[in-house]
């Protein structure tokens, strides 16, 4: 017995089972993955039946088994097929006009229409309906759900999409300006609320937390579990270093420039975007972002963890990613920041025709008299 050795346990030799990666394979649409999408409109997208129309997963490294994505596109004059899921949706519409019918099983209908940067949230387990209010033209969509979280998590898909409890406290049919578009302002910029007509044009407010004169304005969509929020830098600023935890889809509303990521200690990687790109930050990457452009650069993120109710922390819910990594948070300052940071960007602005407007704000600027001056 003493001179037996200890057998090596195969982990890849367990009956393993992943729920969602199943019924995801079953579904026989494209499964795009890797690091950056470049353009949401020229995804490539393939009959999807459940959905009754086209469709590709958008899975990418950063989502961390969170969440996941999906871009689907609605024929010209089509509509898609009723759904229904135990599972959390927010929905960005990327190109076209439509509606969308939203109902409780005995309760009346309740229908809204959109456009080109909308935004909303499916109610729990409601059910609802996507209309393109085009005949000429196909209506396309970008959704992140949490569906791989909840699939893994009860991995019963009869659950899932066939039970019928209704969550009448997340959607109640008789409210009648449910999709309205009104909401409540919290503090300077948290705002509960179920539709945005327009990403692009919403109002934002001081966001200085995270550097150079940049907007916000965070939401809670439906009373889910995730989040979003809207974000704006003006022209040749950028933000500060920080990081967080998984699933954050970083969707481009407008302007031209780029992000940095990297795992702590380690080698820098670089994504340049536009209007339609959409990045997702792997889990505690540290990331920056930067508008090199001659305009002001806009996104939307889709992520987990929503301002207003508290869940894991996978999140800076509590803040932590405002303070300085020197305070035991996850910023980092301008002035801890590699100084070829800063030196990278300045030629950006340079190639782009642009002004570097970071003299106020940063003290290796070396645009910081003419900066404060004009």
């Amino acid at each position: 017995m003493a001179d037996e050795k200890p057998v090596k346990l195969d982990m890849n030799a367990l009956p393993r089972v992943d729920t969602y990666k199943n019924w995801q394979a079953a579904q026989k649409i494209p499964v795009i993955t890797g690091f950056f999408v470049e353009d949401l409109k020229t995804v490539p997208v393939e009959p999807w039946d459940l959905k009754g129309g086209l469709g590709s997963f958008i899975v990418l490294d950063g989502t961390g088994g969170v969440n996941d994505g999906y871009v689907c596109e609605i024929p010209a004059g089509g509509k898609l097929k009723p759904q229904k899921h135990l599972y959390e949706e927010m929905v960005y519409v990327v190109k076209g006009h439509g509606a969308t019918t939203v109902w409780q099983k005995e309760g009346k209908k309740h229908t809204f229409e959109w456009g080109p940067g909308s935004i909303f949230a499916i109610p729990l387990n409601a059910r609802y309906q996507h209309f393109n209010g085009s005949g000429t033209e196909p209506a396309r969509y970008f959704s992140v759900t949490n569906s791989c979280f909840m699939m893994n998590l009860f991995h019963n898909l009869d659950f899932i999409f066939n039970d019928d409890y209704e969550f009448t406290d997340r959607f109640n049919p008789e409210v009648d300006d449910y999709f309205s578009g009104k909401g409540e302002i919290f503090g300077r910029f948290f705002m509960t609320t179920n539709f945005v007509a327009d990403t692009h044009t919403a109002t934002l407010k001081d966001y200085s937390e995270r550097g150079a004169g940049g907007t916000n304005m965070k939401f809670d969509l439906a009373g889910q579990t995730m989040g979003c929020h809207i974000s704006e830098f003006p022209v040749g600023t950028y933000k500060k270093g920080h990081r967080h935890g998984p699933g954050a889809h970083v969707i481009i509303l407008g302007g031209q420039g780029y992000s940095i990521l990297w795992p702590e200690g380690q080698e820098m990687r670089r994504v340049d975007w536009r209007q339609g790109s959409v990045v997702v930050p792997p889990n505690q990457w540290f990331h920056q972002h930067f508008n090199s452009g001659a305009m002001p650069a806009r996104y939307l993120a889709f992520r987990w963890g929503s301002w207003r109710y508290r869940f894991m922390r996978l999140t800076d819910s509590d803040g932590s990613t405002y303070t300085n990594i020197k305070q035991g948070g996850s910023q980092i300052d301008y002035d801890d920041e590699d100084p070829q940071i800063h030196r990278d960007f300045e030629e950006a602005v340079r190639k782009a025709g642009a002004v570097c407007r970071m003299g106020e704000h940063h003290p290796r600027c070396s645009q910081r008299v003419s900066a404060k001056a004009g």
